[in-house]
């Protein structure tokens, strides 16, 4: 019972902090939600509450991202990642449900928060992370076979989800058989990405050996054995710290509970101010990408700066198409249940944005090492979805 002390190095004060914090916010709302957010909420009170909200909401995704963090520490590649980013986009869907089963009628909410994740990740993190890393460490080096299976990931699921629709139907949206049939192709799909990212492709996902591009073939398997060794490595390394592991993954939880229980309220203060304001509706979206991939964003920018950039594009990449792979299936269950309307179709301007986005990527990953130059076309590419989003 040591380990659970408040000095204990496993779970330090602020960690703490976080933890009690959250559930304090949790409780104050199940005891006072229901009367505060009434029909009578005025714009004062939706202010303070959306910020409590926010904030409280924000503050525990950085927690769960910290504890993923270590967790990635202890089992290494492409694991810690893969926990990292799924603890994330659960968070996701977690808001993205909380919005649709609510009062309001935001049929395009799933659609608009994955699109807006993409441009948030595949445009603006990339690009600050091609800069941030290349200003610290130069050209970088990266697995391309990695970043080619995630490429591959991201232009079918996302053709699937928010292409296809326009040409299924005139309001872009599936009937019931096709989104049955949808829903199970993409977790299908991506089940077995997963089940090979784990097993027999793991090396696509480890950062190269230094100078990787211009070692001969015959050598860059041997390398790769090598790195498949040292994850390996890792990996009886973490036999050894199983209480560790426990612990942290309960505190994993313990942080992403409160964000679990605080999204009803999130989305119904959030309906609320766009309908106030008079804002677009993809408002929401973007707003729930904001909360969710802020601090995912955050560390992949790090792992680039410290010359990770293979760690940054399993971040970034594997973050959007984990995004798809959830999301989708989630949202379109959540219609079929309750037989509300979901669109999933996207505007013609969005996927003139999503081929410029995707041919992009394509170029910026299509050798061994990062350009700079890409980064600023990337942010420029965000740039102009902002000008689309609020000037349509």
């Amino acid at each position: 019972m040591g380990h659970f002390r408040f000095n204990s190095p496993l779970i330090p004060l602020t960690t703490w902090a976080r933890l009690i914090g959250s559930w304090l916010v949790v409780i104050f709302f199940i005891l006072s939600g229901e009367t505060l957010l009434n029909d009578s909420l005025s714009a004062f009170s939706a202010t303070w509450v959306f910020l409590l909200l926010f904030i409280t909401i924000l503050t525990a995704s950085f927690g769960v991202v910290k504890e993923a963090d270590h967790l990635a520490e202890q089992l290494g590649e492409p694991y810690g990642t893969l926990i990292l980013t799924l603890s994330i986009v659960l968070i996701e869907v977690i808001l993205i449900a909380s919005v649709l089963l609510g009062p309001g009628d935001f049929p395009t909410i799933g659609r608009d928060s994955i699109f807006a994740v993409m441009m948030i990740i595949m445009n603006l993190v990339v690009g600050i992370c091609l800069l941030a890393g290349s200003a610290r460490n130069g050209e970088q080096e990266y697995n391309t076979q990695g970043a080619n299976s995630y490429l591959s990931m991201i232009v079918l699921l996302t053709g699937l989800a928010l292409i296809l629709p326009n040409y299924t139907s005139s309001q872009g949206e599936y009937s019931y058989t096709q989104a049955i049939g949808i829903s199970g192709i993409t977790i299908l799909i991506y089940g077995a990405f997963l089940w090979m990212q784990m097993r027999g492709h793991r090396r696509f996902f480890i950062q190269p050996p230094k100078g990787l591009m211009n070692v001969p073939e015959q050598f860059v398997s041997t390398n790769h054995v090598l790195a498949d060794n040292n994850v390996e490595n890792k990996d009886n390394h973490s036999e050894s710290n199983k209480k560790s592991i426990i612990i942290r993954s309960c505190v994993l939880v313990g942080l992403i509970l409160p964000i679990v229980l605080l999204a009803h309220y999130l989305a119904i203060v959030t309906d609320y101010g766009i309908e106030a304001l008079g804002a677009p509706a993809a408002v929401g979206g973007v707003l729930i990408a904001i909360i969710v991939f802020t601090p995912e964003s955050i560390t992949a920018v790090k792992a680039a700066m410290n010359n990770e950039m293979q760690r940054a594009i399993n971040l970034c990449q594997g973050a959007f198409v984990s995004t798809v792979g959830l999301t989708v299936p989630a949202v379109l269950i959540i219609g079929i249940i309750t037989g509300k309307q979901v669109i999933m179709g996207v505007s013609s301007a969005e996927i003139v944005l999503f081929a410029i986005t995707m041919l992009l990527t394509m170029l910026s990953f299509n050798g061994q090492r990062t350009s700079p130059i890409q980064g600023w076309m990337h942010l420029a590419t965000f740039a102009v979805f902002g000008l689309i989003l609020f000037y349509p």
